[in-house]
């Protein structure tokens, strides 16, 4: 390897490692803020929170590592240029394209390794996390109810005066609060001396157990003018239990927490296996259906009768031979099953919808592994020939444009997926639709940084305006 290989990979390797480092620390900070509710005020230790972190780490590093590359590519050869390092190397004779070979070999590899950490490690994290979030409650019942405050659990509001004990489930001055129909009016407060929180790792039901307390219930008497007396039940108790169910305390998103194969947690082998049964399970459904709806028209009826004894006279109207009242019924009969079969065909449709979004999220997730080993390579022909063309280095114009450029392609992405979920194109368009849109554009500043042309060429653009502004205003000729 030349000295010019070794000083442009140690210059773009300690650049790369410390924008790496900065924006995976901003993106960390983003997550701890979304997922604040989840750590705040539940009396996590530090172990469980380095743990929640670990596991929503590999989740950042596609965002992260495209514009990694796109700011330290930027930076790297906007400091040659503007040292005129680029000047002396052209020179010598060396070529942009020369300098950047190096570099070229290194993000390969470095997009390879991309591949194998997004089908590998990603999935492996996602379920890590997503399950740790749902066991987290289990694993420190208490984490449930904060001391000094009410806690939204499922149906109750519960609020403890002092927690004790080795995991914080030993709960003294107990009052909770359960909803009941709003339309009512009724109210339930139960209040105890102490509590106890039982948990089983293997069980979603979290067991409080009460001591020594009342349970207060208001009572709706029949007669409105009695209501206003805001009558209540009151009975004491010396031990009551409550179940509370802990997959109301950590709702993944909306996703149903015991589903474990969902498609962000497969690698590329699982995701072709899944896709095929996803789709041999929609070709039967769609099969099914249809047959399901033919049967129902009665069509095969009408061509039992015409293959049979009973011939039907196609120019004679179908009811001709039936009385007019008999005639009536069979017509209500007949719109009622079009009413029904209209019905289960909007059903059905929206369920085969359910089902095609599914796939489609299937694909997606499988392309998505490709793409971010693509977008590495893409950020760097865009990276490294604009940072040749604009000739600044450092932490200033740099950042613009990198911020700018990955806002795009970040846009793009997200619209694209979220319309190929939505079956509006296909998934495989939708993954690589940023992909395909920005990849003209490394081409075009590849070829215009090695051919010396700056980012635009202002001759070119006020060039016409010019010549219509001579057109409308000519110049005054001058007296001899």
């Amino acid at each position: 390897m030349k000295i010019l290989d070794k000083y442009l990979l140690k210059t773009f390797i300690s650049t790369f490692a410390s924008v790496f480092v900065i924006l995976f620390f901003i993106f960390i900070l983003q997550t701890v803020w979304l997922f604040i509710s989840e750590l705040a005020g539940k009396d996590l230790d530090l172990i469980l929170v380095l743990k929640f972190l670990l596991f929503a780490m590999p989740r950042i590093i596609p965002l992260v590592l495209p514009l990694s590359i796109l700011l330290a590519s930027i930076m790297t050869f906007g400091n040659l240029a503007e040292n005129y390092e680029f000047a002396a190397m052209k020179s010598s004779g060396i070529s942009l394209q020369r300098a950047m070979r190096s570099l070229t070999y290194f993000i390969l590899i470095l997009s390879v390794c991309a591949f194998f950490f997004a089908n590998n490690v990603i999935p492996f994290a996602e379920y890590k996390f997503i399950n740790f979030r749902k066991d987290i409650a289990q694993m420190k019942p208490a984490m449930a109810i904060a001391e000094g405050q009410f806690s939204d659990v499922g149906i109750y509001n519960i609020k403890v005066n002092k927690k004790s004990g080795e995991n914080g489930n030993f709960l003294t001055g107990v009052t909770i609060h359960k909803k009941t129909n709003l339309y009512d009016g009724t109210k339930n407060v139960i209040k105890a001396k102490t509590g106890e929180l039982l948990s089983n790792e293997k069980s979603n039901i979290l067991k409080l157990v009460l001591n020594d307390g009342y349970y207060y219930e208001d009572v709706v008497p029949k007669k409105y003018e009695e209501r206003n007396k805001l009558p209540f039940a009151k009975s004491s108790f010396k031990h009551y239990t409550i179940n509370l169910d802990l997959s109301k305390l950590n709702n993944v998103e909306g996703a149903d927490q015991e589903i474990s194969n969902t498609n962000n947690m497969l690698n590329v082998r699982e995701l072709k296996y899944t896709l095929d049964s996803l789709n041999k399970s929609y070709r039967k459904d769609v099969v099914s259906f249809a047959d399901n709806i033919y049967q129902r028209t009665g069509i095969n009826n009408i061509r039992s009768k015409s293959e049979g004894n009973v011939k039907l006279d196609p120019k004679k109207e179908l009811l001709s031979d039936v009385a007019p009242e008999e005639k009536a019924q069979i017509l209500k009969m007949a719109s009622a099953n079009i009413s029904s079969s209209n019905f289960s065909i909007d059903g059905s449709k929206f369920e085969l919808e359910n089902k095609q979004k599914t796939i489609n999220s299937h694909w997606i997730a499988l392309y998505e592994k490709f793409v971010i080993a693509y977008a590495c390579v893409l950020m760097f022909f865009i990276g490294a020939p604009l940072g040749a063309i604009i000739r600044k280095g450092g932490l200033g114009l740099p950042i613009v444009f990198a911020i700018l450029i990955f806002i795009i392609y970040h846009f793009i992405n997200t619209f694209g997926r979220k319309v190929a979920q939505e079956n509006g194109i296909p998934p495989f368009l939708g993954a690589w639709m940023s992909s395909f849109i920005l990849t003209p554009l490394a081409l075009l500043l590849t070829y215009r940084a090695t051919n010396d042309i700056g980012l635009i060429n202002m001759d070119v653009v006020l060039l016409p305006f010019q010549k219509l502004f001579q057109k409308i205003f000519p110049p005054k000729k001058t007296k001899q």
